[in-house]
């Protein structure tokens, strides 16, 4: 019995380490963020660095998000699960409140927070992915197995996009359908079940977009950017010659023209162009490598922790990884002229409050994902260690992450009673005595 406490308390005195590779990547690409905004918007405000000022207070901020987010154990965060679900329809709604929701450009996408706006969708797709784990966790079989609860996750993400639309944002809506679908078939869900919704929704993106006269313009520019250059066509024309300029090398840091008025939110959602014209195809080749670094990064820890039946945090990962990743993607082909034109930033890199805020939060989620990870995985090395030589088989494999955790820790149940969450490595450790 005193063995079995003495174990107990030096598995819980076990700390982990963060990611080095993911937290390289996250730093590297705030780091060419700061850089990049600075240069983009310069010639932008009566002010040089008002731009750039703006984004390093908003980052900071954001690292302190991070910290706290990194410093916070997953198990809490997953008590909180329905809380988080009513989070994400509350900050998509209050939106239409008057005197709370602000309009910009003919869209009501803003809380006025006095001192300034916040994007409320931002802070959505951080809670939508945490929510959507924990359903996963709770109906992992049942998603598998039956229809109710495949369209219970599909349901809930079809009322956020509803909601999304009346404001409109037709861009996030479909990032969180992407986000939906990728997490659902990572998560086990049957593929050819998935494929009759996915079929069924495709008429309704479509009457979406051609009912709509300025989405259909910009379907429409998009093919042909040069037919109407100075009018449908103008962002992306001028997005396309400042990534023509910069050939092999770029023009060089700040030599960039299509910055200087030319071209439309050149600090935001078209940073990517200036980064193309100003540090050419090497510079674009630098940062496309350093989103698949850490896209790949994060998904590899999903399927770690998913091998070791931490199933919410490898959940937590590969919502994350889609998130930036198919956003990196789809700003990266806006500005290629690959995709139609969507009011997406370049996640860490652009300039813009709320999406810097809630993009450091994930980064800051992601590493303690990683944390709890490595610290699991000492605890089960250092379990295997403390075994007795005479319990061991020294002919059997050796034990795996996905075997179960020896008797000197103790599980606590789930609130539904059942076993899903009962076989991580990391359980919650009770003295003995």
């Amino acid at each position: 019995m005193n063995d079995f406490r003495k174990q107990a308390m030096r598995l819980e005195s076990i700390d982990g380490q963060y990611d080095f590779w993911l937290a390289t990547a996250a730093a590297a690409l705030a780091a060419v963020g700061v850089v990049m905004v600075a240069s983009a918007s310069i010639a932008m405000a009566s002010t040089p660095y008002y731009y750039l000022s703006r984004h390093v207070l908003f980052l900071g901020l954001g690292l302190g998000l991070a910290y706290a987010a990194m410093r916070m154990e997953l198990k809490t965060i997953e008590k909180y699960n329905r809380l988080l679900l009513l989070g994400c329809f509350a900050l998509l709604v209050v939106v239409f409140v008057p005197g709370l929701g602000s309009t910009v450009n003919g869209a009501r996408r803003w809380v006025n927070l006095v001192v300034t706006r916040f994007q409320t969708v931002e802070a959505v797709k951080v809670l939508y992915i945490v929510w959507l784990a924990s359903y996963l966790v709770r109906f992992r079989d049942e998603v598998n197995a039956t229809w109710a609860a495949l369209i219970k996750a599909i349901g809930v993400v079809l009322v956020l996009i509803t909601l999304l639309l009346l404001q409109p944002d037709f861009g996030s809506s479909t990032l969180l359908l992407g986000i939906t679908a990728g997490m659902l078939i990572l998560g086990g869900a049957n593929l050819p079940r998935m494929t009759m919704p996915v079929l069924a929704l495709l008429p309704a993106l479509v009457a979406l977009v051609v009912f709509e006269p300025y989405r259909m313009r910009r379907v429409t520019s998009f093919l042909d950017p040069w037919k109407d250059q100075l009018g449908s066509g103008y962002q992306l024309s001028n997005a396309l010659m400042a990534i023509g300029r910069g050939q092999w090398t770029g023009v060089g840091l700040g030599s960039s023209v299509q910055k200087l008025n030319y071209l439309p939110e050149a600090h935001t959602d078209f940073i990517f162009s200036v980064i193309g014209e100003e540090l050419g195809f090497v510079g674009v080749c630098a940062i496309i490598g350093l989103y698949a670094l850490l896209v790949g990064r994060a998904l590899y820890i999903g399927y770690r922790c998913v091998e070791m039946r931490r199933h919410f945090a490898g959940y937590i990962a590969f919502g994350i990884a889609l998130w930036i990743g198919m956003q990196a993607f789809v700003s990266v082909g806006v500005n290629l002229g690959m995709l139609p034109t969507k009011g997406l930033t370049l996640p860490l890199i652009s300039s813009g409050g709320s999406s810097v805020l809630m993009t450091c939060a994930a980064m800051g989620l992601l590493l303690r994902v990683s944390y709890e990870l490595s610290r699991a995985e000492k605890q089960v090395a250092l379990v295997r260690g403390m075994e007795p030589r005479e319990q061991r088989d020294e002919s059997a494999p050796a034990q795996t992450a996905s075997e179960p955790t020896p008797p000197a820790a103790t599980v606590k149940p789930t609130s539904r009673g059942t076993s899903r969450l009962n076989s991580r490595i990391e359980p919650t450790f009770e003295r003995i005595g």
